[in-house]
């Protein structure tokens, strides 16, 4: 809002429209130049870069499909993300699936649903969780 006050108070009202119309030309001009050149290049480059697209340069692009595979989860975290369902735990829900044990029973006593403490009573210590 303050650039557009300051560009009617800078070219004034009549000298605006022509000034942005002026530009929108210009980055058009600049739009058609850049996929010119971006065609020119996948017809050098020859048959097997036609699906090239200049955004898979971009570094985390380059590395997610050269070193990933190039799929949406490639190690499998979104699978390990949906089975786990922390606010339900939090809340005092039963533990997920991968915390329990083979008897059912939740993997540590932290996980489980418990009551407050008492006051002076110490909380329970899980060894491996130190």
């Amino acid at each position: 809002m303050t650039l557009a006050i300051m560009a009617i108070v800078i070219f004034g009202p009549d000298k605006l429209p022509k000034l942005i119309q002026d530009t929108m030309g210009f980055i058009r001009k600049i739009r058609s130049f850049a996929d010119t050149a971006k065609e020119d290049i996948r017809s050098e480059l020859g048959p097997q870069f036609q699906d090239f697209e200049f955004e898979d340069l971009h570094p985390k692009t380059f590395v997610r499909k050269q070193l990933l595979g190039g799929n949406d989860d490639p190690l499998g975290f979104k699978e390990i993300k949906d089975g786990l369902d922390l606010k339900s735990t939090l809340n005092g829900g039963s533990a997920p699936a991968a915390a329990r044990t083979d008897l059912g029973k939740p993997a540590s006593p932290i996980a489980s649903a418990s009551a407050p403490l008492a006051a002076g009573e110490r909380p329970p210590f899980d060894p491996d969780a130190t």
